[in-house]
């Protein structure tokens, strides 16, 4: 299939083929959700931990003898509902990353860039940069291409200025192929990405 393709200034700049495969896929949204959701659980640091009643120090005697005091019988002094008392459901280090094999990541990638194009989400350009790392000027060239809340996604090399322009804009995001996920993908509301970004990521998901 045919993409158009537009300059940095929003005019037309041709047509740039791309398979079928990747970019005309029907959406499936319960993949996407499973990868997505994958996604954001590997990112949990699951390193918070508790101490029940057997870690806390002390609560070896008996506060009192059994019977004759009119209270309540008690055992030790760090039972969960005594004040320095453990905790009756510990939480303790755990891994919550989920298996998503390759073949799956990769169909929900393509599921999701098929869509955007669909809607009319996924911007072309041939190519983009900007020659200060100024706000302004990336605002600007958001400008002429009718976006303003977007993720722009360029080929790994020398992005400095405009990974360093973006830094102050909370609804635009800057990344190479190589740093692309599902979350950055729906997250915003387009997606600005180059024809030789396009080209290697249809490669990488091939």
């Amino acid at each position: 299939m045919d993409i158009t393709m537009r300059s940095a200034s929003g005019e037309s700049a041709g047509t740039l083929t791309v398979s079928d495969a990747t970019f005309d896929r029907e959406y499936n949204e319960a993949l996407v959700h499973q990868v997505v959701t994958a996604y954001q659980a590997a990112g949990r640091a699951g390193t918070s931990q508790q101490k029940t009643r057997s870690d806390v120090r002390g609560g070896g005697i008996k506060p009192w003898r059994q019977k004759g005091t009119g209270r309540a019988r008690a055992g030790t002094s760090r039972s969960p509902i005594w004040r320095a008392g453990g905790v009756t459901f510990a939480s303790r280090p755990r891994d919550y990353s989920k298996k998503v094999n390759r073949k799956m990541y990769r169909g929900a990638i393509s599921s999701m860039l098929s869509e955007l194009l669909r809607q009319e989400r996924l911007v072309v350009v041939d190519e983009f940069a900007v020659e200060e790392a100024k706000t302004k000027g990336l605002l600007n060239k958001l400008s002429g291409l009718g976006v303003d809340n977007a993720l722009v996604v360029v080929e790994p090399g020398d992005n400095k200025n405009l990974h360093l322009s973006a830094r102050n804009l909370y609804s635009v995001d800057v990344c190479d192929i190589e740093e692309l996920d599902p979350v950055a993908l729906i997250r915003f509301g387009h997606v600005v990405i180059t024809a030789g970004a396009l080209k290697k990521l249809e490669e990488r998901l091939q």
